[in-house]
């Protein structure tokens, strides 16, 4: 039954307030990370993951924008959808929203603004896809020197989770939650029993602590290798995009392109592609996959 395979979930909601007044004229998923906007990272992770299925979750002032920047997505082989999130309530608010939408799917709910760079990155983001098929539920788990900012994994001596906390005054590791998360169809009748938190928010960490209390969670670490970046403020913002450009170009390939994913993933064929890159070709992304990208393949 197709409706059964995993579908995708962007929370693209935020407001951006850290980043006003570049947030002024744009949602912040929309702003260029590099040289496309920051919200295609994710969305390539999930068409590599084999994801045709994508709701955005916007702000009703962006619905138009994305609508007009993403359409149907049937030119790239996928099928997008968009629902409003009216209040800002938090991420699991995500699964309230998409409940129509997943229709009894697993799936993989990406924060917009969180992007991953890293040769096995995809090969990671595959395990815990399949991790959540076998378990219920799976995090990734990545060392970062400042832990208390975000919501942190406690391990026993095993290397079991066997807590997690949101922003701990005294972290129990250095290993985090970064914005992937990995659910079976069970998640939306879980966040119906969550209470919102000290902030106001249905937190994602309370509900990954379902799964946990339930022993259906499993843990995808992610290496040192993998570049990780929550872009929160401007200065974040440049820094993220400075490594983008400088990952593209020591790797010769373009990140973030989720057309080169589907035709990876034989969603469209060569013409589609072509056809996408002639609609950007006076600009460096069209040019790459007509004049490097394709030309390679031949």
């Amino acid at each position: 039954n197709m409706s059964f395979d995993t579908k995708g979930i962007i929370l693209a909601a935020g407001k951006g307030t850290r980043l006003m007044p570049a947030t002024l004229p744009a949602s912040k998923p929309l702003l260029p990370l590099y040289d496309k906007p920051m919200i295609y990272y994710p969305l390539e992770t999930l068409v590599r993951l084999g994801i045709r299925e994508i709701l955005f979750i916007v702000q009703e002032d962006d619905l138009p924008i994305f609508q007009k920047t993403f359409g149907s997505g049937q030119e790239a082989g996928l099928n997008f959808s968009y629902k409003i999130q009216k209040i800002q309530r938090g991420i699991s608010d995500a699964y309230f929203i998409a409940e129509d939408f997943l229709d009894g799917a697993s799936s993989v709910l990406a924060l917009s603004d969180n992007v991953f760079l890293g040769k096995n990155f995809f090969n990671y983001a595959e395990e815990a896809l399949s991790k959540m098929k076998q378990e219920g539920g799976s995090i990734f788990g990545l060392p970062v020197p400042d832990p208390e900012k975000y919501g942190v994994i406690e391990l026993d001596q095993n290397d079991n989770i066997i807590g997690i906390e949101e922003k701990p005054l005294q972290p129990k590791s250095n290993l985090i939650t970064p914005g992937m998360y990995f659910f079976d169809s069970r998640a939306c009748e879980h966040v119906k029993t969550l209470k919102p938190s000290a902030r106001g928010e249905l937190e994602i960490t309370d509900l990954i602590e379902i799964y946990l209390s339930q022993n259906k969670l499993a843990l995808q670490r992610l290496d040192e290798n993998i570049i990780w970046h929550d872009t929160g403020n401007a200065d974040a913002l440049l820094t993220a995009a400075q490594k983008v450009k400088r990952y593209e170009m020591e790797n010769g390939i373009k990140v973030g392109s989720y057309e080169i994913a589907s035709y990876e993933k034989g969603f469209i064929n060569k013409e589609a592609l072509l056809k996408i890159a002639e609609k950007f070709i006076k600009s460096d992304y069209g040019q790459y996959i007509k004049n490097i990208y394709l030309k390679d393949k031949n």
